[in-house]
C-alpha cells in the first residue's frame, strides 16, 4: 500500500478507491491531491523552510500522548533551563493552534507580533529567548481558535517559513497532545531542515502511559529520533522541607519501566512542585525563583542531559550560520 509519509495512521494508501475520500482522510495534507488521482508533487516550501531555519542549531519537538501531563509547562521551563546560560540562544514555536499558551507561560500574554522585510518577528522576553504563537494574532486572549486541519497546517507552515528566527541555539516546538495534523505537518515539513529529535513527557500514571506509547510508536513510523521521555509530576515536592512524597503511584512500573520495555532513554523525573503552577501564571522561570527545589534540580540536571545528546556545546551558533553562508 502506498501511503505518504506525512499521513495519518489509518490512511487507505494513495492507490485505493477511496483515496482522499474515506474518512480518515479529513484534514490530511494529502486529501486534494489523492482525491484528484494525480501525483503528488514534492511541497517546494520544505526547501524554503530549510534554508530559513539554516541558522538554527538545533530542533526539539516535545510531544505528549495524553493531555494534562504538563507539556506545556515543561517546554516553558525547559526554554527558561536553556536560556540561563546567556550566550544560548532560545527560540519557542507554540503550535497547539486551539490551546496556545506559551506567551502566558513565558510571560509575554498580549505581545504583538510585528512584521519587516525578513519577515514576522517573533517575541522576544529576554535578549536570548523568543517565542511565536497564534496566540499573538488574535484580538482576545478569550477567543476560541476553530479550525480545520488544513488551515492548521498553513499557519505551522507560515511558523517555519516566514518568521525570521534568526540565530538560535535551540528551537523547542511544543505540541498538542496525541499524534494528528500538527505532528504530522511539522515532521514533514522540517524533514530537510534536521530535527535533532523529540522529548515525549508523560505522568507516571498508566492511563498516560497508554497514549504515550503510541507517541513514541508515531515517532518511530515517521522517523523521529528519541531524545527521551521525561515523567512529570514524579512524586510531589514539600515547598517547605523539600522532602518528595509519592502521589500517583506508577502501578505499572512508571515511564522507567516503560523505557526499558520500548528501549527508549529515560532522561528525567520532575516531582511537581505547586510553586512551579505560580511561576507559570507569574510568566517567571521556575528554576530561577526557586533554585533550591528538587523540581528545579532535576530540571537543571534535564538541560545538562540534552545539551550533551545534541552537542549543543560543540560549535557556536554565530559560526555555524556563517559556514553555512559559506556552503
Amino acid at each position: 500500500m502506498d501511503v505518504p509519509e506525512n499521513a495519518p495512521e489509518e490512511c487507505p494508501g494513495t492507490q485505493s478507491e477511496s483515496a482522499g475520500k474515506a474518512a480518515s482522510c479529513e484534514g490530511c495534507p494529502n486529501q486534494q491531491t489523492c482525491a484528484s488521482g494525480q501525483p503528488k508533487a514534492a511541497d517546494p516550501d520544505i526547501k524554503v523552510i530549510a534554508e530559513r531555519l539554516r541558522s538554527v542549531r538545533h530542533k526539539i519537538l516535545i510531544l505528549s500522548g495524553k493531555g494534562g501531563v504538563g507539556k506545556s509547562t515543561f517546554t516553558g521551563q525547559l526554554a527558561f533551563g536553556f536560556a540561563q546560560d546567556e550566550k544560548c540562544q532560545v527560540g519557542v514555536m507554540d503550535v497547539d493552534i486551539c490551546g496556545p499558551s506559551m506567551p502566558r507561560i513565558l510571560g509575554v500574554e498580549g505581545e504583538q507580533v510585528h512584521q519587516s522585510g525578513s519577515g514576522w518577528s517573533p517575541v522576544y522576553l529576554a535578549d536570548n529567548i523568543c517565542v511565536m504563537s497564534v496566540a499573538f494574532l488574535l484580538a482576545s486572549a478569550d477567543d476560541a481558535v476553530i479550525w480545520r486541519g488544513p488551515r492548521k497546517n498553513g499557519l505551522i507552515k507560515q511558523f517555519l517559513r516566514d518568521v525570521d528566527w534568526g540565530a538560535l541555539d535551540v528551537l523547542l516546538v511544543d505540541t498538542p497532545p496525541g499524534t494528528s495534523d500538527e505532528h504530522l505537518s511539522i515532521v514533514q515539513l522540517l524533514k530537510e531542515a534536521g530535527l535533532d529529535g523529540a522529548v515525549v513527557v508523560t505522568t507516571p500514571q498508566e492511563v498516560a502511559l497508554l497514549d504515550v506509547r503510541k507517541e513514541i510508536q508515531f515517532c518511530r513510523k515517521v522517523g523521529v529520533p528519541i531524545l527521551g521521555v521525561v515523567e512529570n509530576m514524579a512524586g510531589f515536592a514539600c515547598p517547605r522541607c523539600q522532602t518528595v512524597t509519592e502521589i500517583f503511584p506508577p502501578t505499572t512500573g512508571g515511564a522507567e519501566r516503560m523505557c526499558a520495555d520500548m528501549n527508549v532513554p529515560m532522561l528525567a523525573r520532575i516531582p511537581l512542585d505547586p510553586r512551579i503552577g505560580q511561576c507559570c501564571d507569574e510568566g517567571v522561570s521556575f528554576v530561577t525563583r526557586h533554585p533550591e527545589s528538587p523540581a528545579a534540580n532535576a530540571l537543571r540536571e534535564l538541560v545538562d542531559r540534552i545539551r550533551l545528546q545534541i552537542n549543543l556545546d560543540g560549535e557556536p551558533v554565530a559560526a555555524a550560520a556563517a559556514s553555512g553562508a559559506e556552503r
